[in-house]
């Protein structure tokens, strides 16, 4: 089938174009549409989003997990910042240099992305903490609110809404601790305070949510089951939740979560996963993964290179921590911890956590902190955790209630990068493993997502629909298998990025922004409006 584009859409192909694409030999689908990042900051000095533009994404949905950059005072800005530092692991340097801050109110924060004239389209969740924090201030990260704040609080929400955004999100998770290492304001919400900003939506009839909600992943305990249920009956909208994982450690965890939801997703709830297996960066001088152990909430409290390092000498601190891992809600395995890069030491590059105990005579807690002291915090180490068995993952892929995403672009900087998984789908889920038809996998990374939040004129090809293309070889599209340091934020700040294989041409409001493996320059993006 031929395809033309005019003015930005898709129109019945015709004689007159002034430019022809052969696309022979190629797939042609609709523009990926990402629903879980977290560029939030980084639409301010990376329009294009990258690296998931350069992956075929020609939308990203940010705002995610209740932590975002709006609203917020002038005064309050570091607060935001630092809530980013430790939830999102985006170092405070690179947000201070990067941020422009020319917003104060949400529907500001949209319009300034719109004037910065992005590569990409970029779809808004109004994030809970940053609005809660507007109208209590630091009381937000101690309490709920009372009635006159819950009432501030949920009309400018609605406010939000009413300017374009589609929904709020939250969270629940412990990891996601604050500023000052307190809970991200957003976990203090009463069950009055959901109950009002799920009215804001429902009073609009529009609008999605997206909840972090598995404190124990792919696991839902029945006060969470509860809450979900309460958030679809007070919204009557789509909800979206995270992670359901597939876990070798708790093999039956995402099957019997799945069973114990299915009333619920009848409903319109919609787990949300990854379709990559969970390999992450660990960076000692930003360990988020250990960030839901309470005896590492003191590395978040002062970040300096002196305070992380006495904490690591800390005898009391690696006995608090011996004590955390008895908890049954609590996971280390020492083996899926690999040493990845270790300036003074590079003979234990390549050794897991386990081996270098065995070897020393200490457990894992004495052998992952001693590494770190003799590297100066500078060691790098490699968690893998969950997602690698590939039947049950084929059964996860091919359900279709769950939605594919947590890419979680745009944060967690320096130690992972997941966004490229349209690329990855396409390259090892469909053509490798077989597990999706090529037909399935593009439709749940476009329209499935975009019908989802209610993104009217995307994720279809046809005529009258955003002209949002990505064109691809199914033979040799994929992600890299292994992430390249970058040293290009603001101030120089590094992240891992990863290259994509072929996506030959991506087309954003009918422009090419994406060609012979590099972008155009070209910036067609816009911001979305629900």
């Amino acid at each position: 089938m031929d395809v033309g584009i005019a003015d930005g859409k898709i129109v019945p192909a015709s004689g007159s174009a002034k430019r022809i694409i052969d696309a022979s030999g190629l797939a042609v689908a609709p523009g990926f549409i990402d629903p879980h990042t977290h560029y939030d900051a980084q639409i301010c000095w990376d329009g294009a989003a990258t690296p998931s533009s350069w992956h075929g994404v020609t939308t990203v949905v940010m705002g995610n997990c209740g932590v975002g950059i709006a609203p917020c005072k002038p005064a309050a800005r570091e607060i935001a910042m630092r809530d980013l530092v430790n939830v999102e692991a985006i170092p405070f340097e690179v947000l201070s240099a990067g941020i422009t801050w020319d917003w104060e109110s949400f529907p500001q924060y949209m319009d300034a992305a719109a004037r910065r004239k992005p590569t990409l389209n970029l779809a808004f969740m109004a994030p809970l903490t940053p609005f809660r924090h507007y109208v209590m201030g630091e009381a937000s990260m101690e309490r709920a609110a009372n009635q006159d704040e819950l009432l501030k609080i949920k009309n400018l929400l609605g406010e939000a809404v009413d300017a374009g955004a589609f929904g709020f999100s939250s969270t629940l998770l412990n990891q996601h601790m604050g500023y000052g290492a307190r809970p991200l304001a957003c976990r203090n919400a009463s069950r009055e305070e959901i109950k009002a900003y799920c009215n804001a939506l429902r009073e609009r009839g529009k609008g999605a949510i997206e909840y972090a909600m598995t404190r124990q992943i792919a696991v839902l305990e029945e006060p969470e089951v509860d809450l979900l249920a309460f958030m679809l009956e007070e919204s009557r909208r789509p909800v979206t939740f995270i992670a359901m994982f597939d876990r070798d450690d708790l093999s039956e965890a995402a099957r019997e979560t799945m069973k114990k939801i299915q009333p619920l997703i009848r409903k319109g709830a919609r787990p949300q996963t990854s379709p990559l297996p969970l390999t992450r960066e660990l960076v000692m001088r930003s360990p988020f993964a250990f960030a839901a152990f309470p005896a590492w909430k003191r590395l978040f409290e002062d970040t300096s290179k002196d305070a992380q390092r006495a904490v690591y000498k800390d005898v009391s601190f690696r006995k608090q921590f011996r004590d955390d891992l008895k908890s049954p809600t609590t996971f280390a395995d020492w083996a899926r911890i690999t040493v990845h890069e270790m300036k003074s030491s590079p003979h234990l590059e390549g050794k897991t956590v386990a081996e270098i105990a065995k070897e020393r005579g200490c457990d894992g807690v004495d052998a992952l902190l001693d590494v770190t002291l003799e590297d100066d915090l500078e060691n790098e180490f490699t968690v893998q955790s969950w997602n690698t068995r590939v039947d049950r993952m084929t059964e996860l892929l091919n359900d279709k209630s769950v939605l594919l995403g947590l890419g979680d672009g745009g944060a967690h900087l320096d130690m992972l990068c997941d966004s490229g998984y349209p690329t990855f789908v396409l390259g090892t889920w469909v053509r490798e493993r077989k597990a999706l038809t090529l037909e399935e996998a593009v439709r749940r990374m476009t329209s499935d997502p975009a019908d989802f939040f209610g993104i009217r004129g995307r994720g279809r090809i046809a005529p009258g629909m955003a002209a949002d293309l990505v064109l691809f070889d199914p033979a040799t599209v994929g992600m890299a298998a292994r992430p390249e340091k970058l040293h290009d934020l603001p101030g120089g700040g590094k992240r891992m990025v990863k290259r994509s294989r072929g996506v030959e041409m991506t087309i954003v409001n009918g422009e090419v922004i994406w060609e012979k493996g590099a972008l155009t320059g070209a910036a067609p993006g816009s911001v979305l409006r629900s």
